[in-house]
């Protein structure tokens, strides 16, 4: 029997399967290929719903009718932790192996809060609860970016998200360590916690195709398929380096380098459940390729001709107040806050049908 080339590469080397959906049905299949984690963001959890709709519509029927006075963004959330706690319920047996480190579901704080630490860390220590074995995402948006060292402190596993940048990656890991070192001085156990940090390397690459039309770049077409993952790796080299307690993930896949540049290091990849099927149907070899330095002539036709790779791509080329209005971010975060109102309007059809249709 052929072993798929996911399942090898969990079984061979450090570097971790996560699912990129809270789908059940589709994270138990990934289980079986070595994933130890899986995620849910609106755009997910809203698939996730629409996937499986005469289960999701009976529920929020019923939902409603025990909360008569929720409103249909209420409603909405209640639908995303449940789907959650279902999927993370999958996990346990990750969790346990794993000391905590793996085996966790991620869970996304709300998009609205972008702009609002307090928020986000209180929701973050909320949906902490919500099963043992959480990971809560936050943005890294400026109020996110301040958010990080206090939700670690309190004890949340975090999953640093809307990220695309090496600016944003460090910022993410130096929050994180203050956080820990806050709970050590205390006497608080850090052991199990499992913060991650996640550079959404596809969207890094889109990003720079949309930069390359906006201000009429020439350059080859392949070259931006690397972007995401320069950034990558450089991040990757400067976590090694200084130690951080954080690992990274990759998400946001466009093409097999998302999965097959990275393979080899203790990091995390979280693909869609369609790329999984993808790349075990692909026969390339899981061999270690993290440590692959990108060719010098793309990154250097890269860094000379697109300012957003410079930015992205260099130690300082964003501040944290500029995290938000990077067009990765901002592009991101529209998509999320869509995703959420779309939610609200799959509710609605429920809870108000409407009479014209």
């Amino acid at each position: 029997m052929t072993v798929s080339p996911l399942l090898r590469m969990t079984e061979t080397t450090p570097t971790c399967l996560w699912n990129d959906s809270a789908d059940p049905i589709e994270l138990a299949e990934a289980i079986g290929w070595g994933a130890v984690g899986a995620t849910c963001n609106p755009v997910i959890a809203l698939a996730a719903l629409k996937a499986d709709a005469p289960t999701w519509v009976g529920r929020i029927r019923e939902y409603a009718a025990a909360n008569p006075t929720a409103t249909e963004d209420e409603i909405g959330w209640a639908m995303v932790k449940r789907l959650s706690v279902e999927a993370a319920a999958l996990l346990e047996p990750a969790f346990e192996r794993y000391d905590g480190v793996n085996g966790r579901l991620s869970i996304q704080t709300d998009p609205r809060h972008y702009r609002n630490t307090a928020a986000i860390v209180e929701q973050a220590v909320e949906f902490s609860t919500l099963a043992p074995n959480m990971i809560v995402k936050i943005p890294v948006t400026e109020a996110g970016a301040a958010a990080f060292e206090e939700a670690t402190y309190r004890g949340v596993s975090i999953n640093a998200t809307v990220s695309f940048t090496v600016p944003q990656a460090i910022a993410v890991a130096e929050a994180v360590e203050r956080g820990l070192r806050r709970r050590e001085a205390e006497g608080l156990d850090v052991s199990t916690m499992g913060p991650v940090c996640t550079i959404m390397v596809g969207r890094t690459d889109d990003w720079m195709r949309v930069s390359a039309e906006r201000d009429q770049i020439t350059v080859d077409p392949g070259i931006m398929e690397w972007a995401g993952v320069a950034v990558f790796k450089k991040a990757y080299t400067i976590y090694q380096e200084r130690g951080y307690r954080t690992r990274l993930l990759s998400a946001a896949f466009r093409n097999h380098m998302h999965w097959s540049q990275f393979i080899g290091g203790n990091v995390v990849i979280s693909p869609p459940f369609g790329w999984q099927k993808r790349l075990n149907a692909s026969g390339i070899e899981p061999t270690h390729r993290l440590d692959d330095p990108v060719d010098p002539r793309i990154v250097a036709d890269l860094y000379d001709n697109f300012p957003e790779f410079r930015k992205a791509y260099d130690e300082y080329g964003l501040a944290i107040p500029d995290f938000t209005q990077y067009g990765a971010t901002a592009r991101t975060l529209r998509q999320f806050l869509t995703a959420n109102t779309e939610l609200e309007a799959f509710v609605r059809d429920v809870t108000l049908p409407n009479p014209d249709k």
